[in-house]
């Protein structure tokens, strides 16, 4: 069927995909203008990790659920990359576009809500595949990956960096200053991603923080994605999938909420 109707007017579809196609192009746009900062600063983090904990420290530990050391870290810092990269664009990006006044412009537009917070997260979603891309290459150069999953590989990174997005896009509309946008990483994210089973096995745990650790949502998508490179995880898929994707629904459903109220977008 046309998208355009007998009359010749561009139908709501072709509106909305056209402007879900400007933010998302806007966004990208923002990414490689900017590489330098968004690019650059993870893959020279990650190689870092890659020498000091896996070479280094690496060599003391010996193997991880019988896997060596440094395959075992791999996944989980891919992840963690992934993350840190879809949630600081996003929540860098819309308060930007908060602080700057123009995101009033598309609240009024015809746009309906849920292209704008799709556009968005495309974008955050976009960079933390690119980030992730990166640092899976840099890894290539210290470890084995083999992939025995490529499926779930790709299936979890998309599903975590979603999630994060999401998280960091209800952040940047709560957001009342930069220093705002900080808080969540610093105290909130940073901390799950590294008690999330990046660096160890949660079977070394005292069973009291290994079942603590199973109320992080991270260790589910880190365990995940190991799963998919590695073919070893703590965790169930069908547990971790059912978490990730409910995790979406609900920060999506809140995410639409808080641009319908307005809630700290109109003054």
């Amino acid at each position: 069927m046309s998208a355009v109707n007998p009359s010749g007017e561009i139908t709501a579809a072709q509106r909305n995909l056209t402007a879900y196609g400007t933010i998302v192009r806007r966004e990208l746009t923002r990414i490689l203008r900017i590489w330098g900062q968004t690019l650059v600063p993870p893959a020279i983090t990650m190689t870092l990790y890659f020498m000091i904990f896996g070479g280094l420290i690496g060599r003391q530990v010996g193997a991880m659920d019988g896997i060596r050391y440094m395959d075992f870290i791999v996944p989980g810092l891919v992840m963690m990359s992934v993350i840190q990269n879809s949630y600081g664009n996003i929540s860098s990006s819309f308060f930007g576009a908060k602080f700057g006044r123009h995101v009033e412009e598309l609240l009024v537009s015809p746009m309906p809500n849920w292209v704008i917070l799709a556009g968005y997260v495309t974008g955050a979603v976009v960079r933390g595949l690119m980030v992730g891309t990166i640092v899976l290459a840099i890894a290539m150069l210290f470890s084995r990956v083999n992939m025995p999953h490529p499926l779930v590989t790709l299936t979890t990174v998309l599903l975590g960096a979603t999630i994060f997005s999401l998280a960091g896009f209800v952040n940047a509309v709560y957001a009342k200053k930069f220093d705002d946008i900080a808080i969540v990483p610093t105290f909130i994210l940073t901390p799950l991603t590294y008690l999330g089973g990046v660096f160890y096995s949660v079977k070394l745990l005292p069973a009291w923080a290994e079942a603590a650790t199973h109320f992080n949502p991270v260790f589910y998508m880190v365990n995940a994605f190991r799963y998919g490179l590695l073919g070893t995880s703590d965790v169930s898929m069908w547990t971790a999938y059912s978490l990730m994707l409910a995790f979406i629904v609900g920060l999506s459903a809140l995410a639409l909420w808080l641009l319908k109220r307005g809630v700290g977008l109109r003054s």
